[in-house]
Order: C-alpha cells, then structure tokens, then sequence
C-alpha cells in the first residue's frame, strides 16, 4: 500500500489517500473530459481529508449521486464522490503531489455510455 498526498492549487484543501493498485481511469464524459480528471478511486476509509473542508463547495446533475467537490477559492476539483463508487471517494491522479502519474496505468472508460460500462469500473480490480 503506497500513501500519497494531494489537492487543490492553492493549497487550501489537502488530502491524504492510501493506493494498493496503481489503476487510474481516463473517463470521457462531458464533465470529467471537460475537467482533464484521471480517477484513482479507493474506498472511503483510504481517504483523509486532512484541511479545507470549509474551503469545499460541491456540484451535483444527473441523479444526483455523484458528489462533485471542489475550491472555492481556485476551482480545482482535486477529489470528489463518484456515482460508481458512492461509498468512497475519486482523486485526481493530476492532483496528488509529485511526479507520480508514471506509476499508474491509465484506462480508458466510456462514460458517455456510463450504463453499459460501468459493471467494468466496479469490478474487484477497481476498487
């Protein structure tokens, strides 16, 4: 189990996460396309807000499941509640601090056509 830290860009909000498999997903729908989000999910209790919980300000659509947060004071939505995995949490792999992006595989997910992928994202090696 590697542990990482990561967050916005101003440093307000900060968080620490705990990663056993280096698996992110490159999903295309038209909010996390529109944000450049690569998804490292981990279950909740893997994810530690560590401050700027008042800093947080949070954007729903769709059905309303996904919780998406993010800084108030720069915009930066460096993790979030995905719909896929409402019990735990997604971080930006572009979000965590240092060079670490080359130690992860990155997969495509067709989130465009969310339904039909999904049982995909949810399988054991996602989580």
């Amino acid at each position: 189990m590697n542990v990482y830290e990561g967050g916005c860009h101003c440093g307000a909000v900060r968080y620490r996460v705990r990663v056993d498999e280096h698996m992110a997903s490159d999903c295309n729908c038209s909010i996390c396309t529109k944000k450049g989000y690569l998804h490292v999910i981990v279950p909740r209790e893997r994810f530690e807000l560590l401050s700027g919980a008042d800093a947080l300000t949070t954007y729903t659509f769709n059905t309303g499941t996904a919780k998406h947060h993010f800084c108030r004071t720069c915009g930066i939505h460096s993790f979030y509640v995905p719909r896929s995995h409402p019990d735990g949490f997604s971080v930006n792999l572009r979000c965590l601090d240092g060079d670490v992006q080359s130690r992860f595989r990155v997969e495509p997910f067709d989130g465009r056509h969310w339904e039909a992928d999904i049982d995909r994202l949810r399988s054991p090696a996602a989580d």
